[in-house]
């Protein structure tokens, strides 16, 4: 069937490695991916642990239908605590490295202790060896890392995901970069790989993976592929990739803008989906060149694009890799190194992107962080003293551009930076203006009109995130706070399940629970129908709460900055509104089945057999 039924634990402070076989009850249980791989982490640690200690584990996980023919199958997450929040941590990550990593025959990769100087880990199937990366890729970007590996290896085919220099120096907000601009992206896993001078993961796999039942399987797979494919959101995001957010939210005003003291951001038109296939007068040429697409996706959301010859930020830098194609801006990196900053300069933000790819280094956290220096700065918090003479002021391309470069190699100003926004802005005495929640900056929804992504913000297990719940279509409808709880709540429990079957969350535009079930049901061998998706779901929510509040995470951490709870949004369409938070949570605490003050109750537990 379509788990592998094999894991390969890696102790760096010992250097072994040894396979033993998946915990199957487990798998029952929690499926795979993000559920699977934070019962073993929950199994396998204290909590309490320090993040950047060697007792923290890191879990490379795949999902069962990682690396089938499933549309969208090359999913992997990587899971452990947090470095950026010191809560639990899944960052759910595309491109080819995971269905790889399914491929040589590994459900996951268990990493434990630290090594004694920096190493990197090389899978070929059954082979596998820890060797130094000292004096080869130590001190090198992802994209050098890439090439050397597989130069050295003589192996053209090696799917890597590595740390640049930002996770070798514990940038709180490191992430793990594969295919040069994939990310496993938030929550700082990069500094935990970091910290445990792990400095990638390369792998080879040629065993292919095996249904339960082929026919029943490739049946239903071509079904929800047919369905996929006419879906109007599949054309767009093709078509426009998630930069056409950029426009609703700005329409709507619920896009962050310059530190969330303003919703809505007037040069929105020069930094969207619009403008990026707009020939520029410079050479002829637009900024997008072409979309690409992950492993086994028939969506191709990705963007390619090649930054201005002529821009400031590219010059002196032609025969670099910043002169030719480069991974593109999603939305969220948009938002954040544009309109969070103030920045309306689509080539400084596409060569900010490009540098957090290269650094390894999540661009909404980088950004969002920027921006609170970047108020610090003008309310007179911080000098040009404290930052090297850098010119932290909002709308500046210089300013981003430079600031990127300093915090993706962690020098200068660039250390502070790399501290994330809630300890730079508790470092310089204004800890109110840090947009974030259990110290992860917010991402691009402004939660004063998206009443829904208020609540999913303060109460998402990692952080403040857009990927955890999905109330945009309600949030879109009505600014109202009313019946959020059970939307929010719900759709956590399913996006739950869906970040564990190896699958990629767009899908949810164009499927209902019925069409993973049937490719679940026919991969594993029967058992798996919707009403089953959901009960996995929210045991894995309630697992991961578990892991919190035993992490020293309680209620209080449940909220959102008073920005957004206090000041009401100035224009569109929640003007006049704050983040109606107090209103929606007692609601969702009862709907969880947890008691006034967070806590799952016995009963709850017992019902989901965490009791």
């Amino acid at each position: 069937m379509a788990w592998q039924g094999k894991v390969l634990r890696v102790d760096l402070s010992r250097g072994a490695c040894a396979s033993e076989p998946l915990n199957r009850a487990w798998a029952e249980d929690y499926l795979g991916q993000r559920g699977l791989a934070s019962r073993y982490l929950a199994a396998e640690m204290e909590p309490n642990a320090d993040a950047l200690a060697p007792e923290n584990v890191l879990i490379f996980a795949t999902g069962p239908l990682t690396g089938t023919a499933a549309s969208t199958g090359g999913r992997y997450s990587v899971i452990t605590k947090g470095a950026l929040t010191n809560a639990i941590a899944c960052s759910n990550c595309g491109g080819f490295f995971g269905a790889e990593l399914k491929m040589a025959g590994y459900d996951m990769v268990i990493v434990e202790g630290r090594a004694a100087k920096p190493v990197y880990l090389l899978i070929r199937d059954d082979a596998v060896e820890i060797l130094p990366a000292a004096g080869f890729v130590w001190g090198r970007s992802t994209w050098d890392t890439e090439d050397l590996l597989r130069a050295r290896h003589h192996e053209p085919q090696l799917r890597i995901a590595s740390i640049g220099v930002a996770g070798e120096r514990l940038v709180r907000f490191a992430c793990i970069i594969n295919d040069r601009d994939r990310a496993a992206g938030r929550s700082g896993v990069g500094a935990v790989m970091g910290s445990k001078r792990l400095k990638a993961i390369a792998v080879r796999g040629t065993k292919g993976v095996a249904v339960a039942k082929p026919a029943r399987f490739l049946k239903a797979v071509a079904a929800a592929r047919v369905k996929l494919e006419s879906n109007p959101s599949r054309t767009r995001l093709a078509t426009y990739g998630t930069m056409a957010m950029m426009d609703v939210t700005n329409a709507y005003g619920s896009l962050p803008t310059r530190n969330c003291r303003d919703v809505t951001f007037e040069g929105a038109g020069r930094i969207n989906a619009k403008t990026m296939r707009a020939k520029r007068k410079s050479d002829g040429r637009a900024n997008l060149v072409a979309n690409k697409a992950c492993f086994g996706c028939t969506i191709a959301c990705g963007r390619v694009v090649r930054i201005d010859p002529a821009h400031f930020s590219v010059k002196g830098k032609e025969n670099t890799e910043y002169g030719g194609a480069v991974g593109g801006l999603e939305y969220e990196s948009a938002f954040a190194l544009g309109p969070m900053c103030g920045v309306d300069d689509i080539e400084a933000a596409s060569y900010a992107s490009a540098v957090c790819n290269e650094q390894g280094m999540d661009p909404i956290s980088f950004g969002a962080t920027l921006a609170a220096a970047m108020e610090l700065y003008e309310t007179g918090a911080l000098t040009a003293r404290e930052t090297g003479g850098l010119k932290l002021n909002f709308g500046s391309a210089e300013a981003l551009a430079k600031a990127a470069e300093l915090t993706g190699r962690a020098e200068g100003f660039g250390r502070e930076l790399g501290l994330g926004a809630r300890r730079l802005c508790e470092k310089y005495k204004r800890p109110e203006l840090a947009m974030a929640v259990k110290g992860q900056e917010f991402p691009g929804y402004d939660p004063r009109a998206m009443q829904g992504m208020a609540l999913a913000y303060a109460t998402s297990n990692r952080g403040a995130c857009h990927l955890k719940a999905s109330p945009f279509t309600d949030d879109f409808a009505r600014v109202e706070t009313s019946g959020k709880a059970k939307i929010v709540k719900d759709s956590q429990d399913v996006v739950a399940a869906i970040d564990s079957t190896g699958l990629c969350l767009f899908t949810r535009n164009a499927w209902d629970l019925d069409d993973y079930a049937s490719q679940l049901d026919a991969a594993l061998g029967g058992g798996w129908k919707p009403a089953r998706l959901v009960a996995v779901g929210e045991r894995i929510w309630n697992l991961e709460r578990q892991f919190n509040l035993a992490a020293g995470l309680t209620a209080d951490d449940d909220t959102l900055p008073a920005r957004v709870l206090k000041e009401a949004a100035k224009t569109g369409a929640g003007k006049g509104h704050v983040a109606g938070l107090g209103r929606m949570l007692p609601e969702y605490y009862r709907l969880r089945g947890w008691d006034a003050k967070g806590v799952p109750t016995a009963k709850t537990l017992k019902r989901l057999g965490l009791g």
